[in-house]
């Protein structure tokens, strides 16, 4: 787990650590992937530390669709994914939220952009999605 002192993305947001910045506002940056999965991978952050996005403030995230939206624009990406990971199961590599602006490209296939299964859980019954449904409903 980073600590806010050793947390690589605030260090960038310091300007301790050089990016190649796209977009700046009051509460967000995104910058350049310097890790790429595909020509034109983007990340972009809050500038408040927050592990996960259920950390995350309210008053922190006014700024970021807007931004991964117009990243996206700016890539001309006609297939793109947006990405946000929480947590080491669910692949989170830097404790500080992000997002990931990924372009897939139509003839990429499996060699550029996000690959990914989506294992739908057919033994799940539409009682247990709606006790499910039921159980989160509750919650908000």
């Amino acid at each position: 787990m980073n600590s806010l002192a050793s947390c690589i993305f605030c260090k960038i947001v310091k300007g301790e650590i050089p990016c190649m910045k796209l977009l700046e506002t009051e509460s967000v940056l995104a910058f350049m992937d310097i890790g790429p999965i595909a020509k034109g991978h983007c990340l972009i952050i809050p500038k408040y530390h927050a592990e996960k996005l259920t950390d995350l403030p309210e008053d922190q995230m006014k700024d970021i669709l807007p931004a991964c939206k117009k990243i996206a624009t700016a890539t001309r990406a006609d297939n793109f994914n947006l990405l946000q990971n929480n947590g080491r199961a669910a692949h989170q590599v830097v404790d500080h939220v992000h997002f990931h602006i990924i372009p897939k490209p139509s003839d990429a296939g499996d060699k550029e952009g996000l690959v990914i299964g989506w294992p739908t859980q057919k033994d799940l019954s539409k009682d247990e999605i709606s006790k499910i449904f039921e159980e989160l409903k509750s919650r908000l």
